[in-house]
């Protein structure tokens, strides 16, 4: 006599964790830091997620909606200032702005990626509205700020961007060098502005240099 055969309850197998938009960010942004951003894939994701990639179309449009929700996830602690200070707006804006490059440089691939966007997520309109009221405090005009903003945030981006493809490059350190050398043996007769500068073109290091484009951007929306 054969033995019964028991059934086996479907409550006993894991139930699926519901989809979400903030599932798919969190799964898009781990998949990046681990495996780079060009691994962030809508397969690759549904894969992780185990669901269809078409299902994954009902919470962001497309793969540069999702670039710009995770973009937006990683401000989640930027743009939290208090009220801003007549005294140190500058300072703080400055700060704001390099740390904005800073945390950028740790993902070039999107900030490449974010170049091309316009992200509206929340973080990021704080962040906008933070640059906002800090210039308010420095006195720069409402017109001058409103351009501004997407001036500042531009040079940030475009920086990071710059700076992780050359640390990306096999041969960026020995282009560096060499551009280093050219400058340097610069014939003055030849190139008489580059032989005059050619110590301070070589100087500083990659935050003074930004932190000095912020501040002149700054100052000069402040004149302008």
């Amino acid at each position: 006599m054969s033995q019964r055969r028991i059934p086996l309850s479907r409550r006993e197998r894991p139930a699926k964790p519901p989809l979400s938009r903030a599932g798919l960010v969190a799964v898009a942004l781990r998949t990046m830091q681990e495996e780079g951003l060009e691994r962030v894939t809508m397969r690759r994701l549904a894969s992780e997620l185990d669901t269809g990639p078409a299902s994954l179309y009902v919470y962001v449009r497309n793969t540069a909606e999702l670039h710009g929700a995770m973009l937006d996830e990683l401000l989640a602690d930027l743009g939290r200032h208090g009220e801003p200070s007549a005294d140190t707006w500058r300072s703080e804006l400055i700060d704001l702005l390099w740390a904005y490059t800073v945390l950028l440089f740790g993902y070039p691939s999107l900030a490449r990626s974010v170049l091309m966007l316009r992200p509206s997520g929340p973080h990021y309109l704080r962040l906008i509205d933070t640059i906002l009221g800090l210039l308010h405090a420095g006195g720069v005009p409402v017109r001058q700020a409103a351009w501004g903003v997407d001036i500042l945030l531009q040079l940030a981006t475009a920086t990071a961007a710059e700076h992780g493809s050359r640390h990306e490059a096999v041969t960026a350190t020995g282009e560096e060098e060499e551009l280093a050398a050219v400058v340097r043996e610069a014939s003055p007769s030849t190139y008489p502005n580059i032989h005059r500068t050619r110590d301070e073109l070589l100087s500083g290091t990659g935050e003074q240099r930004g932190r000095w484009a912020f501040g002149s951007i700054i100052d000069g929306m402040r004149a302008s």
